[in-house]
């Protein structure tokens, strides 16, 4: 017996099918950038992969404090904006 697989799409399935380049800085581009940097296209892929509902966050800046790699290191980020902008 096949399952059935309903036809409802989760944000978790889109594949992105272009790549921008932000311009300037955000507070967005700062939390990409971070989960890039760990190896995530995003917050949607790390949670799917990591299996988790949160992810921790400074509370007075929001920016995302510390995230788990594939190979379960860790990576620890500071309050303040690490994103630099290029020349």
């Amino acid at each position: 017996k096949k399952s059935e697989v309903s036809g409802v799409t989760t944000k978790a399935d889109i594949k992105p099918k272009s790549i921008y380049h932000a311009k300037t800085w955000s507070d967005d581009v700062e939390n990409l950038y971070r989960f890039q940097q760990a190896g995530y296209r995003d917050e949607v892929e790390y949670k799917q992969v990591k299996q988790v509902d949160m992810v921790e966050c400074w509370p007075e800046t929001g920016f995302v404090k510390k995230l788990q790699r594939r190979d379960n290191t860790f990576y620890y980020y500071d309050k303040q904006r690490e994103c630099e902008d290029k020349e």
